[in-house]
């Protein structure tokens, strides 16, 4: 019989169980997410190596692994860690716009410039998302609960999103993504990233202008008028054939 190497069998137990952590191994894990947080943030994605994370947060390497169990876990937990961070503050210091499109755009640029007080930072957690492959889907899949839940907080809704808020939502989380990775790579200015998240945070607006779910054909709402436009298409079409064509009169020569 095949057996699975414990340090595999570890990791995947303590990082993807989903069981709460003891005491003591979460503030082992709270030391691995700092130490990488600052060898990140000194000298970006190459300058976190697993060995070096294992000895400045005072673990041995396999333990570290077992928490871990590759640097792309590693810096997309961290991300996770950042982002909880940035929703404690913003639980305490809500945004303070009076629309949900303009608090939205609030809330981000101001993840945004905690972002850009640690540039090496940001461009390693980034590039760790980037790299991420199906093994990591469980963290980054975390990561974007996490944003998403910071969205819907700032838009301040009293009652469950709908489909096209939530579809917008994920928009808005793709194009902060894109303007964050822009801005790293030097393409794009703050100015030009503020203008594109302002932009896309008015599909808010859009969505929650939009009528609620009707039953389908009823008079007034979008589906009814589209079954209505439909129809009087059809009926239109109809009119126009009749026109052209007149039964029963045959032209006689």
């Amino acid at each position: 019989m095949t057996t699975e190497p414990k340090s595999a069998t570890t990791s995947v137990a303590i990082a993807s169980s989903g069981l709460p952590l003891t005491e003591r191994q979460e503030a082992r894990r709270r030391r691995i997410l700092h130490a990488t947080a600052q060898l990140a943030g000194r000298g970006g994605f190459d300058a976190v190596q697993m060995r070096e994370v294992a000895e400045s947060s005072s673990v041995a390497l396999g333990t570290l692994y077992r928490y871990f169990p590759s640097k792309i876990h590693l810096l997309v937990a961290t991300m996770q860690d950042q982002l909880q961070h940035l929703h404690e503050t913003l639980r305490k210091r809500p945004p303070t716009e009076e629309e949900p499109a303009a608090r939205v755009a609030q809330t981000l640029m101001r993840a945004f410039r905690a972002m850009q007080r640690e540039p090496h930072l940001a461009d390693a957690m980034v590039r760790a998302l980037t790299f991420a492959d199906r093994s990591v889907s469980a963290e980054v899949d975390a990561a974007s609960r996490l944003t998403t839940t910071i969205i819907l907080d700032a838009m301040g809704l009293t009652v469950p999103p709908t489909p096209a808020q939530l579809s917008a939502v994920r928009v808005i989380e793709h194009t902060w993504h894109s303007a964050l990775i822009t801005w790293l790579s030097g393409r794009a200015s703050i100015a030009q990233v503020r203008i594109d998240i302002e932009t896309v945070c008015r599909l808010i607006d859009l969505t929650s202008a939009a009528p609620g779910p009707t039953a389908p054909g009823t008079p007034g709402t979008t589906a009814g008028a589209a079954t209505g436009a439909a129809a009087g298409g059809r009926a239109k079409s109809g009119r126009t054939a009749t026109s052209r064509t007149k039964p029963g009169r045959t032209k006689r020569r």
